[in-house]
Parts: C-alpha cells; sequence; structure tokens
C-alpha cells in the first residue's frame, strides 16, 4: 500500500489567498505530474500511436487532450489572449466519447510527435503555473470566477487520469512496462461468499448547492428526493471467483440472459468471457493496467453494464428471485446505511479509493463500510439509472457538452469510484455515466427488490434556450417573416448560380436547418458548432428524421411540438449532411475546400471573430461563395471589447461592423452586392418574442 496522500480536490472557502493559491498550485502540479508518469507506463513512442481500441483515439491524443483543454477554456474565459499552438488546441480538443459528431477518423490526423507534445505540456504547465501567481483571487470560488476554469482544468486532467490508466490497461502487453508509481496489489486470498444485507426504507436528498464549498460538475447540482423503498443489497462486490460461476453456466452463450442491447454487443464482440480475463494453459489471468498476473479470485470483476446485468439476469432465473442492478437512488441509501462520509483530506481513506491503497483492485473483503465492503471505491458500480438532470440543472457556460449531450438514455451512472478515482470523482456527490458497452475500472454489486417499471424516458427536450432554437429552425413562422435558416439558404443557392456545388460549410448551425437546406443544392454539408447540444438536434433529425421539443406558453404551461424532415421536404438530404463541433476561430484542418461557407448570426458571439475572418479564405475553395448574416449585436459578454471588429468610434468618426468585415476580409474577397437585410423571430413564450434584423453580406474569394 502507498503511503503518500495524494492532495485532496481543494475547499472554495477561506481567508488566506496566499496559502489557497499554494494549496491549488500544490493540486495542479501533483495532478499534472501524476498524468505524466501515467504515460510513462507506454513501453516506447510507438504505443502511443497504436489504438488500444477502435472506438478511441491513439494515446497521443489524451496525452495532449489535457493540456489542450486548459488552454481552450482560458481562452474562452478571456484569461488567455494568446494561444500556444492553434494546431494542437484543435487537434487534441474533441474526439473524447463516442458521439456523433466527434471525429474518431484518424486519417484527418498526422499526429505529433511526442516529443512535441511533451514540450507542449511543459508551456501549458508554466502557463497555468504562471496564473495562479498572478491571477487576482476573491474567496469564496464559484461559477463566475475565474478560478473556476482552472480547477476545472485540473479536475478534468484527474478525470483523464483514470479513463487513460483504462485504455493503456487495453493497450496490447507489447506497448507497456510496469512502473514505480503504478504497482498493483500483491494480496489475494480466498474470495468470500457473498451475502445479502437488508436495507430499511428511507429517503434520499441529492444535489448541491452553488455555496457548495467543493468543486463540481454541472449534473451534481440542483435537487432531487425520493422515497426508497426496502431492498437487500450484495455485502460485497461481486468478485472475479462469483462471476466464474455465470461464465461457467454458459451466461456467454444463453442470450436470454442478456438485454437486447446486450445481445447487440455480445454479437459484435464475441465475448467468452470478461475482457480482462485471460483464459491461459495453466489457469485463468487477469489483465492489469501494465501486466498480466494469476488471477486474483477475490479482487472485483471488471465488467460493463450488458454483462453485470446479464449476470443479475442469470441470478434472476436461477433462484426465483429479482436480482437486477442497484438504482443510483439505492446506492445512496447504502451509502447513508453504511454510515459513510467524504474521505479525510489528510489521511488514508479507508477503501482502496484516490490511489490511497493500491494501483489496482485489491481484495473485496479488505475495506468494511458498515455491514458492506467497499462502498466506495475498488471499483466503480454499475447502475441501473440512465444519468439524467436534477431539478435546478444549468450548464456552466465554459464547458456546456460536459453532461447534457450524455442524457439521452445510453450512458448509465456509475457510483462510488474506483481505486484511481481522485478529486472530485472520490466525492459523494460524483455523477458520472458511460455508454453501456464501454470498459471502464467498472464492476457491480446486485440487490434484490421490487422490478424497476420500464417508465417511458422523455424524448422531448424541455431545456427552454434549445426549444426555442429547435422552433426557430423547424418550427412555425410568426408574424409573417419566412424560415430564417431557409431564407438564408435560399439567398445562398441563388447566388451560387453556376458555381460548382460539391461542399458546402455551415458554419454556426446550431441545430441544423440550413445544413440541411444546403443539401438541397450541394453534395455534402459539413455543420460545426460550438456547442454539442445544438449539434444533437441536427443529428437526431438526420438519424432519426424527428425532434421532439416543449414551448412555454406561460408560466408552467407548455405545448408539446414534434417536427420532421419529411414534412419539411428534407428527408432525402439527410444523407449528404454531417455534424462536428467545433470552435470556428479554431477549425481543424481537415475542414477546407469549400465552394460555399455560411456563417449565420455568428461573428457578433465568437470570442475572437478576426481569427475566423482573417482564416476563412484557406477553407473557401478560389471562387467559392462566403455568406457572413448578422444583426451586430456586439456584447461583452460573447466578445471582449477590444476584439470587436466594428460598432464603435475610429478617429472621432462611425466605425461599423461592415467597415470591418471590408477591412478584414477585403485582402481576399470582394463584396458582390449590396448588404440585405433578413428579418428573423424567435419565440419565447406564446406572447412573447424577439424580432431582429440580420444584415447579410455575400463575399466572393478572389484570391
Amino acid at each position: 500500500m502507498t503511503t503518500s496522500i495524494f492532495p485532496r480536490t481543494p475547499s472554495l472557502t477561506g481567508k488566506d489567498i496566499a496559502s489557497k493559491r499554494e494549496e491549488i498550485r500544490a493540486y495542479f502540479h501533483h495532478t499534472f505530474k501524476r498524468y505524466e508518469s501515467l504515460f510513462e507506463t507506454l513501453a516506447n513512442n510507438e504505443a502511443y500511436y497504436h489504438r488500444p481500441i477502435t472506438l478511441r483515439h491513439p494515446l497521443i491524443f489524451y496525452y495532449g487532450h489535457t493540456a489542450t483543454f486548459f488552454v481552450n477554456k482560458l481562452t474562452l474565459a478571456g484569461l488567455v489572449h494568446e494561444r500556444i499552438n492553434p494546431k494542437f488546441e484543435s487537434m487534441f480538443a474533441i474526439g473524447v466519447d463516442e458521439m456523433s459528431w466527434d471525429d474518431l477518423d484518424t486519417r484527418h490526423y498526422e499526429w505529433p510527435a511526442v516529443d512535441e507534445v511533451r514540450a507542449y505540456r511543459k508551456a501549458v504547465f508554466s502557463l497555468v503555473d504562471t496564473l495562479i501567481s498572478t491571477l487576482p483571487l476573491t474567496l469564496p470560488i464559484d461559477w463566475q470566477s475565474p478560478w473556476w476554469v482552472i480547477l476545472m482544468g485540473i479536475e478534468h486532467e484527474r478525470i483523464h487520469l483514470e479513463t487513460s490508466s483504462v485504455l493503456i490497461r487495453q493497450q496490447a502487453l507489447e506497448y507497456v512496462r510496469p512502473h514505480h508509481d503504478w504497482q498493483v496489489c500483491e494480496t489475494s486470498g480466498t474470495p468470500p461468499q457473498n451475502q445479502l444485507v437488508s436495507i430499511p426504507a428511507g429517503q434520499v436528498n441529492l444535489g448541491k448547492q452553488k455555496t457548495d464549498p467543493t468543486y463540481g460538475w454541472d449534473n451534481e447540482y440542483g435537487h432531487h428526493s425520493a422515497d426508497v423503498h426496502a431492498f437487500q443489497a450484495s455485502r460485497y462486490l461481486v468478485s472475479n471467483q462469483e462471476f466464474l460461476d455465470f461464465v461457467l453456466a454458459d451466461g456467454y452463450q444463453t442470450q436470454t440472459y442478456w438485454e437486447e442491447e446486450g445481445q447487440g454487443w455480445l454479437a459484435h464482440a464475441g465475448a467468452a468471457h470478461p475482457t480482462f480475463w485471460i483464459k491461459a494453459n495453466n489457469g485463468w489471468q487477469l489483465r492489469c493496467m501494465t501486466e498480466v498476473i494469476p488471477m486474483p479470485w477475490d479482487w472485483p470483476v471488471i465488467v460493463n453494464y450488458h454483462e453485470a446485468k446479464a449476470f443479475c439476469n442469470w441470478k434472476a432465473n436461477t433462484t426465483g428471485q429479482t436480482y437486477r442492478l442497484p438504482t443510483e437512488d439505492e446506492w445512496y441509501r447504502i451509502y447513508d446505511v453504511a454510515g459513510l462520509a467524504e474521505i479525510p483530506q489528510n489521511t488514508q481513506a479507508h477503501a482502496n479509493i484516490h490511489l490511497d491503497a493500491y494501483a489496482s483492485c485489491g481484495p473485496v473483503h479488505q475495506f468494511r463500510h458498515g455491514e458492506f465492503f467497499d462502498v466506495i471505491g475498488n471499483v466503480w458500480q454499475w447502475t441501473e439509472t440512465p444519468i439524467y438532470p436534477f431539478e435546478g440543472f444549468e450548464v456552466h457556460p465554459y464547458y456546456d457538452d460536459f453532461t447534457a449531450p450524455t442524457f439521452d438514455g445510453k450512458h448509465n451512472l456509475i457510483k462510488g469510484g474506483s481505486w484511481i478515482s481522485c478529486g472530485n470523482e472520490a466525492r459523494k456527490s460524483a455523477r458520472y455515466a458511460f455508454r453501456r458497452h464501454f470498459f471502464q475500472h467498472a464492476g457491480f454489486r446486485y440487490v434484490v427488490s421490487e422490478p424497476l417499471l420500464n417508465q417511458a424516458v422523455s424524448h422531448y427536450e424541455t431545456n427552454q434556450l434549445l426549444s426555442e432554437y429547435a422552433e426557430f429552425h423547424y418550427g412555425d413562422n410568426y408574424y409573417g417573416v419566412p424560415n430564417f435558416s431557409k431564407a438564408l439558404s435560399d439567398i445562398a443557392i441563388e447566388a451560387m448560380g453556376n458555381k460548382p456545388a460539391r461542399k458546402a460549410l455551415d458554419l454556426g448551425c446550431a441545430s441544423g436547418r440550413a445544413s440541411f437546406e444546403l443539401a438541397r443544392h450541394f453534395d455534402h454539408v459539413t455543420g460545426i458548432d460550438f456547442s454539442a447540444r445544438f449539434i444533437g438536434q441536427g443529428v437526431q433529425l438526420a438519424q432519426q428524421n424527428v425532434l421532439r421539443y416543449t414551448l412555454i406558453e406561460e408560466g408552467e404551461l407548455a405545448s408539446y411540438k414534434e417536427r420532421s424532415l419529411k414534412a419539411l421536404g428534407l428527408e432525402d438530404n439527410r444523407h449528404k449532411v454531417e455534424f462536428f463541433q467545433g470552435d470556428a476561430c479554431n477549425l481543424k484542418p481537415m475542414f477546407t475546400g469549400y465552394d460555399c461557407i455560411l456563417a449565420a448570426n455568428l461573428i457578433d458571439r465568437l470570442y475572437s471573430p478576426r481569427a475566423l475572418l482573417e482564416t476563412i479564405h484557406t477553407r473557401l475553395n478560389m471562387g467559392g461563395l462566403l455568406i457572413i448574416a448578422s444583426p451586430y449585436t456586439w456584447l461583452t459578454a460573447h466578445t471582449p471589447r477590444e476584439e470587436w471588429i466594428g460598432g464603435f468610434k475610429r478617429d472621432g468618426e462611425n466605425f461599423s461592423t461592415l467597415d470591418g468585415l471590408k477591412a478584414i476580409l477585403g485582402a481576399h474577397f470582394k463584396l458582390v452586392s449590396k448588404p440585405i437585410e433578413v428579418p428573423f423571430v424567435i419565440r419565447e413564450t406564446k406572447r412573447k418574442f424577439q424580432h431582429t434584423l440580420s444584415e447579410v453580406t455575400l463575399w466572393e474569394r478572389i484570391k
């Protein structure tokens, strides 16, 4: 067991500014260096480029990703005004989860050398360390504080400390090597016989307040209360030995034990046993992060949700009792009945968590928590609960796609943390979710309880902003004003005339209507937006042809809307459209070669419109058209005053945004017609609307 304490997530409160700076600095230093040491387990440079699994980028991406996250978020927050390496900060920005808009096609990348990324990480380390020394600090730190972004970057790297360790565990053994910081537990013995422990009925009250003294991710805030019926739960996590009974009972070959989605995964994976088990001539072995060891039968089994669920179905079938995985609420009842509290700040946790005990799993009967063992730590525990927002959920403006895209019914919550869960991950309030076929350092405990009702998950978008944009893009016309996205697309298509129409880019596509409209004329359309939440609406229409959302009528009253591409006459175009998440101010090199680029209501919402406008010609073919639409509503909340390209006095004279556009674009474009005013209306409630005029300018690339 290790003896040093890996620093816990800092308190956001206090009175001594100097000591708080040093506390955060120590947290940053330890995190950054521990992440470096994780990648020292790779045996050679080739290991950085060999993909452990096809659903993930090679490890070089993750080595650079956490550093670029710092720069991208600090830039977005206005704390950094000059990028360190724009190419890296685009290349390593997106592609972590298996989302439709993620770009996991490695043909688009020429990955940099390891030494280049290592040097980049050092530069980022210096940048953040300097900010910690110089950035004004007031306490407590809250969502609006610039220090929140620094803590966000540190906690983000701690998440990837864990997820990258899983990828390294999935890497070919020839590419990894043991490391003194990552030594596996050497303790193993006879597995205990699992037993059921009764949990009385009780209430859970979940959700953090914004005044909570520790950092949290958006999904932790809000409120949720529930009455939980009495149930029984397994005293131990399911061990390798206990799971072996399922394997030997032909559990992987018996389809009736597997849910429909699990059957699909099983057929695809061809699994016959847990993925980290190795069947050797001399018996079973276990693949750990950097080595293979004889099977420790008293360690918890590592499985995905489908395997855990199939085990419970098998157990229910053989016993006649209702075995299943716990819900999130039931896990919190186990936590409360076990009498647990947050892990201590300055002493070792009584659990295999936060790297306090081992750099691997350990015996399931080592850390007792009341009548249970491993309520926290050792491995994450799969639950039956798809992640959902608490009442009062809000996204953080600097990371709007951390959780919201996972509210899709496809990501189940895991609870309790694993041996490597650190910082925020190790706290009671942590809410992390993964796709059900993914592997994490995750296992499970089972419960015996009443069956869960198959409640239909609402497929109606209820977020007010997203619903307003869904209506704006795909809904009714109001006060005789035509659909804005269609109007802009009609202008673009007419202006193209007989020009080549191979590829178009809808930049700042939001919910995607213009992308589908442009596909009436172009062979292929790429829609890019900074917000994954907006992209999700376009993706849903492209995949399912239907979008459902609620609209506020008045107060708490709402109406329900359903829109389809078929009803709009756009169904035949959806196969020509693809969506990506991206930063318009720092696009990936692959987004180029377009015959037309539409930037609708975008430039006055960018943190650096000049960064886009000065380089947009490189994305456009010679003779191609750039269409810019904007109401020129310059606000410092979106664009720092020094980044405005117009809307101010210069040398005592008015300098309009059109003047700024001419000055910047004139080097490569000519304005092909007079500006056009195109109106649009956004519905807020049944009786409240925004009516705006957007000025549209058309530019042809001439050099």
